[in-house]
């Protein structure tokens, strides 16, 4: 094994990769994680709203005020705030669905008790339904972002991307080496019809946008090499498929050491390989996994499978979308029906965002996936999958009881309700 080379310091120089079938060979590598399954990782993004006046956006140094003074959390979630002010739980991993929605859980009271303290609310919505976009987060990450999306001539839906959307976010483990194909095959097959079931994000900026999930359209709007699906229902070699993806999406920024976009577009092989100079340098291996951190598909290997594509929905329901979505691909029994189950819709990505389950082929889908997982549920979680069972059966997304609120009572009055918790 070669040494990295040494400053005249002694500190260790950077190696730069000398082609891109070497940073292929680091992703590969690094994609996915050899082993058992069972453990899971939940993370929510929450809008924050001012109770008193929604229309309002807390500023930067509001939010970190509260942050400050949150409590030590039972569940061991780490608190981080998203460029347009968005509250996000990071919960570690735990043992199966059930332990990580009850730690999640916990930490979200204790979250939302502080921020009611001050007289702020966290609600769960795919999208911001009510002010206009705006970035509050002052991270350098996040500016040159920005002048990516603008430049690439997306800043419309790469400012909605960044300040207006909030998702369920589930974390599970690679699992045995040999059914990874199988594994992320079916993540990515079971996302329109988990998108269709927990879409809730009908409007933006102040108006109803015709999509169930408005969260998943402007996804949509943004470049496919950066946030589209890594592979189809075919895809029999996850981690090389990734690296491909990878190795494809234009870099959005390199650390010279601070956040510098590329404005023009330059595929990270072309960095690899030599045929474009980016910071008057090749990549490292450090520039490799930042540019790793920049791609957003709705399934990113991450060691382990991070899935993206959930849109946030209410306290009631989230934790039987989780519990569905876990059961769907840890459960062998379960994940065989779901694959049969979701075959004729598996990339039905913007029907099932436009449509939810008014759409005759995601609503039969969901329905057996539903099912599937309510027939394995334990009691605890007995409420959340009736009310889930309930919507499906009905062919209800959450995306119907919000517009329903608003149509009756306002956008700000419905906003200011879920803030305060009174659904």
């Amino acid at each position: 094994m070669a040494l990295p080379a040494r400053s005249d310091s002694g500190c260790a120089v950077p190696v730069e990769f000398t082609s891109a079938e070497q940073a292929a060979a680091h992703i590969g590598a690094n994609s996915l994680q050899d082993g058992p399954i069972g453990r899971v990782g939940l993370e929510i993004e929450a809008h924050c709203f001012d109770l008193s006046n929604p229309t309002r956006r807390p500023s930067w140094d509001e939010l970190s005020a509260v942050i400050a003074d949150v409590p030590p959390l039972p569940g061991g979630s780490r608190i981080t705030v998203e460029p347009g002010g968005a509250v996000e739980l990071s919960g570690p991993p735990y043992d199966g669905p059930l332990a990580a929605v009850a730690a999640l859980q916990a930490d979200r009271a204790v979250l939302r008790a502080e921020f009611a303290r001050r007289n702020l609310g966290l609600v769960l919505l795919g999208t911001d339904p009510l002010r206009p976009t705006r970035r509050v987060n002052p991270g350098a990450r996040y500016s040159a972002m920005e002048q990516f999306f603008t430049a690439s001539g997306t800043a419309e839906a790469g400012a909605a991307m960044m300040t207006a959307t909030a998702s369920v976010q589930v974390n599970l483990d690679a699992g045995p080496r040999d059914g990874w194909a199988e594994r992320v095959r079916l993540a990515h097959a079971l996302g329109p019809t988990m998108i269709a079931i927990t879409a809730n994000s009908p409007m933006l900026g102040g108006q109803f946008t015709g999509w169930c999930s408005t969260r998943q359209r402007v996804w949509g709007q943004l470049d496919s090499a950066r946030c589209g699906p890594v592979l189809g229902v075919d895809g029999d070699d996850p981690a090389s498929e990734w690296a491909r993806y990878a190795l494809r999406a234009p870099v959005m920024l390199v650390n010279s050491p601070d956040a510098v976009p590329v404005t023009n577009w330059v595929p990270f092989a072309d960095w690899a390989d030599g045929r474009a100079v980016l910071g008057g340098r090749r990549p490292t291996e450090a520039d490799l996994d930042y540019h790793l951190t920049t791609l957003f598909p709705p399934v990113r290997p991450r060691r382990w499978l991070e899935i993206r594509y959930l849109d946030s929905v209410p306290d009631a329901l989230w934790p039987a979308a989780v519990f569905t979505l876990t059961t769907l691909l840890d459960d062998p029994v379960a994940a065989e029906s779901a694959a049969e189950a979701t075959r004729p819709v598996a990339t039905a990505w913007d029907r099932a965002a436009r449509m939810g389950l008014t759409d005759r082929h995601l609503h039969t889908a969901a329905l057996t996936c539903v099912r599937l997982a309510a027939e394995r549920a334990p009691a605890e979680l007995e409420e959340s999958m009736t009310l889930l069972m309930r919507s499906v059966q009905q062919r209800r997304s959450p995306a119907d009881d919000f517009s329903d609120r608003v149509v009756a009572r306002g956008i700000a009055a419905a906003v200011r309700e879920m803030a305060k918790g009174e659904l």
